[in-house]
């Protein structure tokens, strides 16, 4: 493990909203404000450690202010960031992300406002100790979960760190990064789930890959076209469909893991074990 520090400018936008400020610091805003502050976004780093080895670590806090504003003639647009990070032995590198903006309405079903990254993974990359690494960014973490998309709430600035991967650059590398196998639906703990996350760089084809234990009646097998893009997350549920998480489920009326503890592993398609996870009074001994 090594430190690093890092910062953030928005230097550009796609489209350029109306009483638009700020590009080139850490803090861009617009809007012409309906009785309250403009919109905006801020991006505060530090100093993080960071591993090489696909490890989460935040990148820095996004901060949304979404104050009311005036109707925009583009109401959807792009947001530059780039981030600078500094290692701890000098080596300096710049990574730029692209943060799209969804102004909506401040009255109606749905006055939240929706930030999205069209591409999690940084075009460009950093080598250390001889390998060539790419940033991919994993999600936003709110309420201890990392989503894909960062709702923001009207009338506030809502904040979320910026989770993110050190990934080797071109490759995909999939990994289990979570076992929920105590469910709070009574009998059948429908709700227990295996999250699989490609903490690479590149995408990976999991078709035919088989999530399971060593017990039968545990094994799931995804389905022809199963791709994850670089840091992007899946959950197979017990007997529950999330099609935010993929909507992969075993679709079984009984719990699938055990609630004292077990291993789930991720298989290939020839029966290579690609990943491993301990849980429960495993998850010591697990790999």
């Amino acid at each position: 493990m090594s430190s690093a520090t890092t910062s953030g400018t928005w230097p550009s936008t796609s489209v350029t909203p109306p009483n638009l400020s700020g590009l080139g610091t850490d803090h861009v805003t617009w809007g012409i404000p309906v009785g309250g502050g403009k919109s905006g976004y801020v991006f505060r780093g530090g100093t993080v450690d960071v591993r090489l080895d696909g490890t989460e670590f935040t990148l820095g806090t996004f901060t949304h202010e979404n104050f009311p504003i005036q109707a925009m003639p583009a109401p959807q647009f792009d947001v530059d960031l780039t981030v600078a990070v500094v290692f701890d032995d000098g080596t300096k590198a710049d990574f730029g992300f692209r943060f799209h903006h969804n102004e909506t309405p401040n009255v109606g079903p749905n006055p939240e406002d929706e930030v999205d990254l069209p591409s999690f993974v940084s075009p460009q990359t950093v080598t250390v100790d001889g390998e060539e690494y790419a940033v991919v960014i994993s999600g936003f973490k709110q309420g201890g979960q990392v989503v894909r998309k960062f709702i923001s709430a009207e009338n506030g600035a809502n904040s979320a760190d910026v989770v993110a991967i050190f990934a080797k650059a071109g490759r995909p590398e999939i990994a289990i990064t979570q076992v929920r196998h105590k469910g709070e639906v009574k009998g059948s703990q429908a709700d227990e789930f295996v999250e699989i996350v490609n903490r690479g760089s590149a995408p990976g084809d999991i078709s035919g890959w088989v999530l399971g234990a060593d017990d039968a009646g545990q094994d799931f097998a995804f389905p022809p076209g199963t791709v994850l893009q670089p840091g992007q997350r899946i959950r197979v549920y017990t007997n529950q469909v999330h099609p935010q998480w993929g909507g992969f489920s075993y679709g079984k009326g009984r719990p699938i893991w055990n609630d004292q503890g077990d291993t789930a592993k991720l298989r290939d398609t020839g029966g290579t074990t690609i990943s491993t996870l301990g849980y429960g009074k495993a998850a010591t001994t697990a790999p």
